[in-house]
């Protein structure tokens, strides 16, 4: 599944702070799991699309690319719940997490990461009492946002590739000739990532303020 980078639009909800976005988020996710039903998440998807066409004014596209990544998650779940529980209960699985998708598209389409990532920050500013830097939490958030779409579009390159040279494999068989090349790219870029990382020492544990150094200290 892909995310929505940000887009930018003069619109109301590009305006809105990223907290306020995030928490109208997580409130959206908490109230679909407490009004279990197919009328409240339909009426959910609806809002989310009103807002995300209308009010925050973001092309179809970049919403139909949220749906279309997860359309197999959605058919499954319709599959499995259809056969275990019932069709009411499939139905209303499905729209829970088609909206959550959505949702979460429109505050990445209309949000900077580096909003995002100030907003964590904060979040985890008072871990900071157990060890926690939350600049390094930052760091893992902004690395995730970026390199999910990097993934996408090194597997549609790899599709491609295959397609050019006159193999189009499908069903499991895909599956497998594209998972094996892109896990080799990811490897290779994680491990190019982490040594610049080490490079411009982002591992360094910050020296607390007001100590001197050993050598000041032996002078």
């Amino acid at each position: 599944m892909t995310l929505a980078l940000y887009v930018p639009r003069r619109s109301v909800v590009h305006r809105l702070p990223a907290g306020v976005k995030l928490l109208v988020l997580a409130v959206l996710a908490v109230a679909l799991f407490l009004l279990p039903t197919p009328l409240a998440a339909g009426t959910a998807l609806t809002g989310v699309l009103a807002v995300g066409l209308l009010a925050a004014r973001l092309p179809v596209g970049v919403l139909a690319r949220q749906a279309r990544a997860v359309r197999w998650w959605l058919l499954g779940l319709l599959v499995v719940h259809a056969l275990t529980t019932d069709v009411t209960t499939a139905v209303h699985v499905a729209l829970r997490l088609l909206t959550l998708v959505l949702a979460a598209a429109v505050v990445t389409a209309t949000t900077r990461v580096s909003e995002m990532v100030a907003v964590v920050e904060r979040l985890c500013a008072p871990l900071q009492l157990v060890g926690v830097r939350p600049a390094r939490v930052g760091l893992v958030v902004t690395m995730a946002l970026r390199f999910i779409p990097v993934l996408a579009d090194r597997a549609d390159r790899i599709r491609e590739a295959q397609a050019a040279r006159g193999g189009s494999p499908r069903g499991l068989r895909a599956l497998r000739t594209t998972i094996a090349p892109l896990l080799v790219q990811v490897l290779q870029m994680a491990h190019d990532v982490s040594e610049a990382l080490d490079a411009r020492g982002a591992d360094d544990v910050p020296r607390p303020r007001g100590r001197r150094s050993p050598t000041l200290e032996a002078s």
